[in-house]
């Protein structure tokens, strides 16, 4: 886990230099609100193929790709440092309980778990293991699969997450959202989920 003796210089940041690191994702954005059509994405990919058919990523592609990197990264580390700081508790923590919170009746089995936070199955087990100890999170057996094994948000881990949780998309708000317009958003919610759409 990253060092977070830097917290308070990462919180002191001004906005400008914040939104300055996230230029970069607007270069996937083709203009507010617009989003290509399938029927447009094929023309495009045809024509690059054409244009560019060795694997090597041509300027527009390295700039988008890289950007993407870099954004993520660096919005990822200062949520994380702000979530330690003020709650003493990991990103990945904080996404199982949230995750959990959302599901029917607060519960979720392992596999689903690990992919809703983007973990390996070995990974969510330690990391489970860790919110059991704590008192935020509970296994329950699966009555139909012997094998199989709920994680179960408890009473004590909704409390953590209601105190986390305002603080935090506040933060999500601060580091991300604010470095766009509501129709940036749109198309870009709407870029991200024809990529990688939500179940």
């Amino acid at each position: 886990m990253e060092d977070c003796s830097g917290c308070s210089s990462i919180r002191g940041m001004s906005k400008d230099v914040q939104v300055r690191d996230l230029d970069t994702i607007r270069a996937v954005l083709s203009g507010p609100g617009t989003v290509a059509s399938d029927g447009a994405l094929a023309v495009d990919r045809a024509e690059r193929a054409a244009v560019n058919p060795t694997p090597e990523l041509d300027a527009l592609e390295h700039r988008a790709w890289r950007g993407f990197l870099v954004a993520h990264a660096r919005v990822a580390r200062r949520l994380e440092a702000d979530l330690m700081a003020r709650s003493d508790m990991q990103l990945a923590e904080f996404d199982v309980l949230m995750q959990l919170a959302m599901a029917d009746g607060q519960r979720l089995r392992m596999n689903e778990l690990a992919d809703r936070v983007v973990l390996s199955r070995a990974g969510i087990t330690r990391l489970v293991d860790r919110l059991v100890a704590d008192g935020l999170v509970a296994r329950m057996k699966c009555a139909s699969d012997a094998r199989g094994a709920f994680a179960v948000l408890t009473d004590g881990g909704h409390a953590r997450l209601s105190e986390t949780r305002p603080a935090h998309f506040a933060a999500v708000r601060r580091n991300f959202l604010e470095a766009f317009t509501r129709p940036e958003l749109e198309a870009l919610a709407d870029l991200l989920d024809r990529t990688f759409p939500l179940d």
